[in-house]
């Protein structure tokens, strides 16, 4: 096997983690994919002789090329500060029953939705040093160099980060029965119209994002709803989708397709705590969606 195909299936072995690293930089599954393509062409263009820690290399280098695409959004005026308060990043969905050895290594450490858009609100180089060293155990020392600062200054960028993501995102209920249940219980009363019930299985302070995309024609149906009574409303008046709806597991938690005539509508995630519904995100983007590659499958089953 020349060296080259050696290489390449060394980076192959990576790539899972690679993409799972890009994942939580982005909050977009096409831009992962093209963070850790663009590091697959950074490391043609070196001399591997001269790498001592292959994978620690690449991790490195992926956070760099994310960190470039960061800042090149908050450069087109699509940063963190910029971000649409309806703002919902890709979801990542399965069974209930199964999870695609590739989302199970993407999904590792429970990276839910809520958490995903708390980290959408930080600057660049706090996102990178906190998913780097937080999430990926990766030195210091070792992300000082990417952001360009030293070490201790590396570590309050984290540690600002941490503070940031523990104030704003829930910790939610990690049992998924349990989870389930409290789903089951919000569409059973969104179906019967039960407003009342509705109310109780959301906490008071429950917030939902609904990311429906760009306008259109001056139109969108993106929104941002806070107070289970704002929430049950809503519930109310969307019912027939809770009709439509099968469950599935979105980014490791309960969630819900929303299928029209054999087309999703919708994917819909739900972060419990203390039995209630504290956050619910849903991304009804027709174009998102279509990216996702749902269509035609049978979501729970």
């Amino acid at each position: 096997m020349h060296d080259s195909e050696l290489l390449a299936d060394e980076f192959e072995e990576h790539r899972g983690r690679l993409r799972a690293v890009a994942y939580r930089m982005l909050g977009s599954l096409s831009e992962a994919d093209d963070a850790v393509q663009e590091t697959w062409l950074k490391l043609g263009r070196t001399d591997v002789g001269e790498i001592k820690n292959l994978g620690g290399w690449l991790t490195t280098v992926t956070g760099r090329v994310c960190l470039d695409m960061l800042r090149s959004r908050a450069a087109r005026r699509e940063g963190p500060l910029e971000l649409s308060d309806t703002f919902v990043p890709d979801p990542v969905v399965s069974s209930l029953d199964r999870i695609d050895p590739e989302q199970e290594v993407l999904l590792a450490d429970s990276v839910g939705l809520a958490l995903l858009v708390v980290l959408e609100t930080l600057e660049p180089a706090e996102r990178l040093a906190f998913v780097l060293h937080d999430m990926f155990a990766v030195p210091f020392d070792d992300i000082a160099p990417v952001v360009g600062r030293n070490a201790a200054a590396t570590r309050q960028l984290a540690s600002r980060a941490r503070r940031r993501v523990k104030e704003a995102a829930p910790e939610p209920e990690r049992d998924a029965v349990r989870q389930r249940e409290v789903l089951d219980a919000f569409l059973a009363a969104s179906r019967a119209g039960d407003f009342e019930a509705l109310v109780a299985v959301l906490d008071p302070d429950v917030v939902l994002r609904a990311d429906a995309g760009a306008l259109v024609g001056g139109v969108t149906g993106s929104k941002l709803l806070r107070g289970a009574e704002a929430v049950a409303r809503s519930a109310l008046a969307f019912r027939r989708f809770a009709a439509s709806s099968r469950l599935v597991r979105v980014n490791g938690e309960a969630g819900v397709v929303a299928v029209v005539d054999g087309r999703p509508q919708s994917v819909m995630a739900v972060t419990v705590a203390d039995g209630r519904i504290v956050a619910m995100h849903i991304l009804a983007d027709p174009e998102r969606l279509a990216r996702l590659g749902l269509a035609g499958e049978e979501p729970g089953e």
